[in-house]
This record gives structure tokens, sequence and C-alpha cells, in this order.
């Protein structure tokens, strides 16, 4: 196929490959539909990317089919030079389709049949997905679900989150369907909670809807969470469904923690002692940076800082982590024994820091290869209580004296 010239007006002019489903734009010039669409998706603006003029918005592509069947036939006459066949692109999706299969969701002897053409329409194309954004099939599905949570039924609970997570945009008619029924997120709760069939993929898929849910809920819906959703959160870190489920439910607690009264809820629903045991295990980097900053943040606080103490690991823990992870670890790590040493530094604690080599990690990092202000941080840990730890052979005195190189 090198050998051969290939017409240049069958060329994408972005992604200069043979053009499969040509579309014109309203300033006349012919692109490969999935690349002009993910060219407008972009941060591009609505500008056409060969005139550089700007498309009004909600302009058409017009389909180019005398230049489609000019290709096609051109590609067919040189098959046998090993040129690959452009097959006719399919149809839209039909609008009144998706608003009858939408009627269907409220007919309990075809919703199930409704969601699972709706799934195939969702993975089939970009086009589809977008059409069925437009036609409004995301609130749909969560009113479905949460029809489901009221009835106590998980039939169909599965293709529906499957849809769901395929289609989701934090649109304003999602924010505000979350703002006017906060049933959605005791609806994923409880679904983290049910016996369900194939309750893996299903779980996964309720955690990548509650993430999604939790970012585009307002303030006054994430400081009313109840206690039996940080529970949750915590039963699928310990039940290690999956690493993207661990990973999903980590963003969602470190997001929630920040309003009302969350951070005491997550303290009391026993996270602090999952997160250790967790990071016990050594876990991936990512999953680590999320743990070691959800720990930062309930040390923020006495009860966080009293559950941390009680448990006998965690202060070696977090020394045994300083170093080896990722400088956002260290960061964190530095964070909560600053915090420790400054709010719950009985004599106890501070010989534990010396037993477990909390000091010697903070002297390695004042010597390692770390952002400045982290090294400032871990000095400061060690002025405080210089004169507990002065005598011990692992901390020379310069180290708490000298000027920073």
């Amino acid at each position: 196929m090198d050998d051969i010239e290939i017409p240049q007006y069958f060329i994408c002019p972005i992604s200069l490959q043979i053009m499969k489903d040509p579309v014109t734009a309203v300033t006349g010039i012919t692109y490969d539909r999935e690349s002009i669409e993910k060219w407008l998706k972009m941060a591009n603006g609505f500008t056409c990317p060969v005139t550089k003029q700007v498309l009004p918005s909600g302009s058409d592509l017009t389909p180019n089919h005398t230049l489609r069947r000019l290709i096609q036939a051109w590609c067919t006459a040189n098959a046998g030079d090993g040129v690959d066949k452009v097959p006719t692109p399919k149809s839209p999706i039909c609008k009144i389709r998706l608003r009858k299969l939408i009627r269907e969701f409220e007919v309990p002897g075809l919703y199930v049949n409704a969601l699972n053409e709706m799934e195939v329409l969702a993975k089939d194309s970009e086009r589809n997905k977008k059409s069925m954004e437009e036609a409004g099939v995301a609130k749909a599905v969560i009113l479905l679900l949460i029809r489901c949570y009221n009835e106590s039924t998980n039939i169909g609970v599965e293709q529906a989150l499957r849809i769901l997570c395929l289609i989701w945009t934090p649109s304003s008619e999602i924010k505000a369907l979350l703002d006017e029924n906060r049933r959605f997120i005791d609806c994923l709760t409880w679904i983290l909670g049910c016996d369900i069939e194939n309750h893996v993929v299903t779980k996964m898929l309720a955690m990548q809807a509650l993430k999604r849910a939790v970012e585009a809920a307002n303030t006054r819906l994430l400081e009313k969470l109840k206690p039996e959703f940080m529970k949750e959160m915590l039963r699928v870190l310990k039940s290690k469904i999956s690493k993207q489920a661990t990973k999903s439910a980590l963003q969602v607690l470190i997001q929630v923690c920040q309003w009302g009264r969350n951070k005491s809820k997550i303290i009391e629903a026993n996270a602090i002692f999952e997160l250790i045991e967790l990071e016990l295990e050594k876990p991936e980097k990512n999953i680590s940076e999320l743990a070691f900053n959800l720990l930062a943040h309930l040390c923020s606080c006495a009860e966080g800082r009293a559950e941390f103490l009680r448990h006998a690991g965690s202060i070696a823990m977090v020394a045994k982590r300083i170093l080896r992870v990722s400088p956002a670890t260290d960061d964190q790590a530095v964070c909560i024994l600053w915090l420790i040493s400054k709010n719950a530094a009985t004599k106890e604690v501070l010989l534990e820091m010396l037993r477990v080599g909390a000091v010697t990690k903070l002297c390695m990092v004042i010597q390692a290869d770390c952002a400045t202000y982290l090294k400032q941080k871990a000095r400061g840990v060690l002025r405080l209580h210089s004169n507990l730890w002065s005598d011990s052979p692992c901390i020379a005195v310069y180290l708490l004296t000298r000027y920073q190189r």
C-alpha cells in the first residue's frame, strides 16, 4: 500500500488517514467524522481546524455521501494491493426509538430488555452516546435505579449501572436531579451492600457511579451523608473488590471528609485502622498516595490522632513508607508525623517514634533529594523534641541547626 498514491481529497486534514465517514462542516471543509468530533470535544473551541473560522454553536456536520462512495469504490478497486475496504457507516440512532426505550423503563416486564438494547447502542459508537445524552437517557437510568432501590429489587441493576457509566456527563440536568432527589446516593450505597449476582462487576460499576455522583453533588448534599455511607466505603476498602474500586472509595472519602461532620463519621467507621492495615500490605503507589492523603486529613483532628495512636503499628508503618513510595506520600507522611508530634506528643509516643525509626527517617528526609518545603517540615518536627531525641545515636545535632544547602 505504501506505493499507492492516495487521492489527497480522500485524506482527513486532522488524522491524515483515509476518511471512513466524511462529513462537511459549515466552512466547507470535509473531515472524518470521528476526528472532527474529537477535535470539537477538546479544548480547541468550536473552530474549523483548517480555516480557523469559528463554527456556530450546535452547527451540524453534513454527511458527504458522494465522497464516501468514491472512497469506497477506490478502496475496493485497490483491495488487491492491500487497501482495506471502508464499510458504510451505521445510521445514527433514531430519537423516536430512544424515547420508546425510555418509556419502557417504566414497565416492569419490559425495562430489562430496554436496558440491554440501550447498552448495545451505548457501546456501538460515540454518536450514539451523544444522542443518548441529549435524549435524557442518563436521567431516566438514574430514576430507574432509584425505583429499584425503593422496591428492593436488583433486577437490571448491573445493566443500568453499565449504561450510566458509559454515557455519564456532569450536565446541569444531572446536577439538578441529584439536588432534587437525594436518594440516588442512598441507592448506590444500597447496591454496594447487596448480595447481588455478578457482584464484583456490579459493585465496581456502583463505585464508579458513586464517585461521579459525589463529584457532581452540592455541598448541602455532601454534608448530610449518613454514617452507613461511610461504613459502606470502608467495607469496599476491606473487601478489596478491585484496585479500581479501592481507588474510587478512597477518592470519595477524601472528597466528602471536608464537609460537615463527615470527618468524624469516617473516623467512627474505623477508617484509620483499615487504612493502616491497607498500607501494611504495601499496595501500589497510587493507592498509597490516596490512603496517606486521607490519613493526613483524619489526623488533623484530635479524635483522628487518638485513633491513629491506638493502632500498635501506625507510627512504624508511616516511617517505613517514607522515601519508599513517592514524593506525594512523603509529603503526607511527614505531615502526619508533624501533627502527632505537635498535638499528641506524650513521652511514650516520642519514644515510639525513636524506637520504630520515624526520627531516623525524618533525618534522612533532610539529607535526601526532596523538596525544600518538605525538608523544612521534617526539620520542624525534629526541633520540636530535640531535647528528648538529641541523645540518640541516630540523630546528629547538626541536622537540627545547620542551614539548608
